[in-house]
């Protein structure tokens, strides 16, 4: 095969709805969004030979209530940096050649389930909750809210700029038929939104709410002849910052998405004026200029003026997160944002599409930094 024959495409993209569904576990809704994702796809449980969930507690258990015994197996934690993690993963899947069709796997009850992200009854898994109670820090919330006090301190970055993220998260999903919330609202509403952990507001976090989301990759030469225009990826790298770092990072992980960043798009052969559309992680709304500035959009220190007069909504330089992102469509932990960057390049998106759009570019700042960029070009 040649270069271009061994790029990984997606080739099937599935979803649930988003709501509170207390009658589902993980295991019916990563089901429900695969039997979606496969049937977008034209395909079958019996062509998966690669299986990677994220959240879903049992391989065995899934792939057996698939009945299928795929070559490849692999399950992993639910933080949302394993999104990228594990479409990088099957990518690198593919292309080594230890499975010809990849299943991903996204199921989340955790508003059902009473998740909690930080305080004392914290159960997301992570482990974190042991290391912030020492500092009187006592959420992920808390912690970002701490960073984006201090950009707001260095840089002079202003609430009503932060405000520009939200506002326009919400005007996409307005457009979204399957967002959780479609009631825009305007910079007066926004600043007189309630603190969760000043300077962040209510309309500054992630939503929590049950759903489930399914990719389908193969290989670019099998995935012409399947039902779908197949969706490239471009290229992708990862980075991470763990050793001798704190969190909050003091350069707002700088340093790792430059890296990131750079490597994917000398990988893709574009520049940043070639991207159509942007999903960044958004768990919180300052991660986005972290984002802006760690990728490359803008200098470092100036999102807050970059996003001012509409550059992220439909019609900007940079439309972002056009499905309404974790803010305001639903959070999928990163899933939800790499399904609407193969809607977005494949023209299915409706009132929110962006036009003539051929490359979307997915990252999410973390501990561990995933870069995704995504065509619909042929080379």
């Amino acid at each position: 095969m040649n270069a271009s024959q061994l790029r990984a495409s997606v080739v099937g993209v599935g979803n649930t709805r988003y709501a509170t569904m207390p009658e589902l576990d993980a295991y019916d809704l990563g089901l429900w969004a695969l039997k979606d994702a496969l049937e977008d796809a034209g395909l079958d449980f019996s062509d998966i030979d690669g299986l990677i969930l994220n959240r879903i507690p049992d391989y065995q258990r899934f792939a057996e209530l698939c009945g299928i015994n795929p070559s490849y197996t692999l399950t992993t934690p639910g933080h949302g940096r394993f999104s990228g993690i594990c479409i990088q993963t099957a990518a690198a899947v593919l292309q080594a050649g230890l499975a010809k069709t990849v299943a991903l796997v996204y199921g989340n009850n955790g508003k059902s389930a009473g998740a909690r992200y930080g305080g004392e009854s914290d159960n997301y898994g992570s482990g974190g909750a042991g290391l912030w109670f020492p500092y009187g820090m006592t959420s992920p919330g808390a912690f970002h809210a701490l960073m984006w006090q201090r950009h707001m301190a260095m840089y002079g970055t202003r609430p009503e700029q932060l405000a520009e993220v939200s506002m326009a998260f919400r005007h996409h999903a307005s457009l979204n038929p399957q967002a959780v919330m479609r009631k825009t609202f305007d910079l007066d509403a926004y600043l007189d939104a309630r603190f969760i952990c000043e300077p962040l507001r209510l309309l500054d976090y992630c939503l929590i709410n049950d759903g489930g989301v399914a990719m389908i990759m193969t290989l670019a030469d099998r995935a012409r002849d399947l039902r779908q225009t197949p969706v490239h990826v471009a290229a992708f790298a990862q980075r991470s910052q763990f050793v001798d770092s704190t969190f909050p990072p003091e350069d707002f992980w700088r340093e790792p998405m430059a890296q990131a960043g750079a490597e994917t798009f000398a990988k893709a052969g574009i520049s940043h004026t070639d991207v159509d559309a942007l999903m960044v992680y958004d768990n919180f709304s300052p991660t986005v200029m972290f984002s802006l500035e760690g990728f490359g959009y803008c200098p470092v220190g100036e999102s807050g003026s970059f996003v001012q007069g509409g550059r992220l909504q439909l019609g900007g330089q940079y439309p972002t997160n056009t499905s309404g992102g974790h803010l305001s469509e639903s959070y999928m932990q990163g899933w939800g944002l790499n399904v609407e960057a193969v809607r977005q390049l494949r023209g299915n998106c409706g009132e929110r599409q962006v036009p003539g759009a051929e490359f979307v570019h997915y990252m999410a700042a973390a501990p561990v930094i995933s870069s995704i960029l995504y065509t619909n070009q042929e080379q």
